[in-house]
């Protein structure tokens, strides 16, 4: 009788050691997100039916969480937070420039902290930079962005981990933090790592366009093909039509701060698309407002010829040395 005490008593010591190992090693699913940790902000997705006046869309809730479960119940949480971010002496409307990188792309964010990425005043605007970042595996690159926050103090790091359909949560998690800690911002651009901006060109497009705080600006993308193959691969079940509705190039566009609420808001409601554009799209379609493209958005590239930076708002898709140049020509003045 006494053996099997004992006997009963080692299993028990061991399962309960199996237990806390599991649940110290099972922290991600299988989408490298963290298992949802409870968060005093419920959301309540829901299917929901949205139109444009042309075609009406429905995005069903039930199929979103067989196929991207993670992306609809995770709960934001940052390991580097900047709470105090947008409260400053400086009583200038903010400026916010908002930059999607990842752990890894460092000399990325170093060209651009030496080139448009600074903290200036411009006209009547304070222009602050802030990196979006998501987790990696590599304890090392965590590390090494850690230091290069308290360096800098312009990182946003969250806990999920990094890839292509993730970067929706950066969408849903930003607002969340906008809501939370910065709707005094009076405009915010948010664009990669690996493009130019020109911050006199925004705040001159700003200041120079009609209701330039009631509308969203960049490069529209108008009833773009859904692919249903490749990197930008949607299945029918999800979204069974053959044609997005409009929706502003995620590389670099800008949406004015008295817009964070109603946008915050229905991303509590709306399922999570795996495509950041296309899922703003389909938060901006849903709280009601407007685009105004503008041709200066160059998202697919432009002419190789310094002085049309000078007048461009963004050029996506240039390489840090040609960044590193372009802005040495500003310098000089060679435009």
């Amino acid at each position: 009788m006494l053996e099997r005490k004992q006997a009963l008593m080692i299993c028990l010591i061991i399962a309960t050691v199996f237990y806390i190992v599991y649940q110290k090693t099972m922290n991600y699913d299988i989408f490298g997100l963290p298992i949802p940790k409870p968060h005093p902000l419920a959301f309540h997705r829901e299917s929901v039916d949205l139109s444009d006046k042309l075609f009406t869309y429905q995005l069903n809730l039930s199929y979103f969480e067989k196929e991207f479960p993670a992306l609809q119940s995770y709960n934001c949480t940052l390991l580097i937070d900047k709470k105090d971010f947008c409260h400053s002496a400086n009583t200038k409307p903010l400026f916010i420039l908002s930059i999607k990188s990842y752990p890894a792309s460092f000399n990325r964010r170093a060209a651009l902290r030496k080139t448009w990425a600074k903290e200036k005043e411009i006209s009547r605007y304070l222009m602050k930079p802030l990196f979006l970042i998501a987790a990696s595996p590599s304890q090392k690159q965590m590390n090494l962005v850690a230091d290069e926050d308290k360096a800098f103090k312009d990182i946003l790091l969250w806990d999920f981990m990094e890839s292509h359909h993730n970067l929706s949560l950066k969408e849903r998690c930003f607002l969340e933090w906008l809501f939370d800690n910065c709707q005094k911002a009076e405009f915010i651009f948010k664009g990669d790592d690996d493009g130019f901006v020109n911050p006199k060109a925004l705040v001159k497009h700003v200041r120079n366009t009609a209701n330039a705080s009631q509308i969203l600006h960049g490069a529209l993308q108008r009833y773009s093909t859904v692919m249903r193959s490749g990197k930008y691969r949607v299945s029918n079940s999800i979204f069974p039509y053959q044609k997005y509705p409009s929706f502003l190039s995620g590389g670099g566009f800008i949406f004015p701060g008295g817009h964070i609420p109603a946008l915050y808001a229905v991303s509590m409601r709306l399922p999570v698309f795996p495509l950041d554009d296309v899922y703003f799209g389909f938060l901006s379609l849903a709280a009601g407002l407007t685009f105004r493209h503008d041709k200066k958005f160059y998202v697919f590239g432009m002419e190789d010829k310094t002085c049309l930076y000078k007048e461009a708002l963004f050029v996506h898709g240039i390489t840090t040395e040609k960044l590193l140049q372009v802005w040495r020509d500003f310098q000089e003045k060679k435009c």
